[in-house]
């Protein structure tokens, strides 16, 4: 059995060291991640992950587990910005207001499919443009969904959370551990 992760976010792969599991391989999926016409941020989510779980190729007693992180601005969907341009819109968007990031999770083990999706609410404090241009500048807002990490450089724009730390960064540990369990997965038990 070996546990395959499908997801090339260096995030994910530092928050499953928390739980002391370290992929036996890494093999992003290749799927088309834009939204279906009028398709809502959760079930968009939920869809992404268990995609990229049934797209990554593995042998039945692998065990694969997919995320997918989606910022929510009411029914809007925030992804991963394309530019620099489109982050600071989406950045602009945010400012001085609420709303919600959800992570969704995928554990596959042959054709049986796990799955779990958490929604934090998270609030971002008004920007000024000096802040919203040093963060621009860092590039910390490439390939993160919202086009910020809290976990870096932003994590001084948000004040405020109610949910899961962990599931903002684009994993959520409880969850995530919950599902490797069930699957199998020998968490807290030593490898064989």
């Amino acid at each position: 059995m070996k546990l395959i992760l499908g997801s090339g976010s260096p995030r994910r792969r530092e928050l499953l060291a928390q739980l002391g599991v370290v992929a036996d391989d890494i093999r992003p999926p290749d799927i088309d991640e834009d939204p279906a016409p009028r398709e809502l941020p959760r079930p968009y989510c939920i869809r992404l992950a268990r995609e990229k779980a049934l797209a990554v190729d593995a042998q039945d007693d692998d065990i694969v587990l997919s995320a997918d992180t989606t910022v929510a601005l009411g029914r809007r969907i925030l992804g991963k910005p394309a530019d620099a341009g489109q982050a600071s819109q989406f950045l602009l968007a945010l400012s001085g207001r609420r709303h919600r990031v959800i992570t969704a999770i995928a554990v596959r083990r042959g054709s049986r499919v796990w799955e779990r999706d958490v929604v934090t609410a998270v609030k971002m404090k008004p920007l000024s443009d000096e802040e919203l241009n040093a963060y621009l500048a860092t590039d910390d807002w490439r390939g993160k969904a919202g086009g910020y990490g809290i976990q870096g450089p932003a994590g001084a724009f948000i004040p405020w959370i109610s949910g899961s730390f962990t599931a903002v960064v684009g994993l959520p540990l409880v969850e995530t551990a919950h599902l490797l369990r069930a699957a199998g997965y020998p968490l807290w038990k030593e490898q064989p």
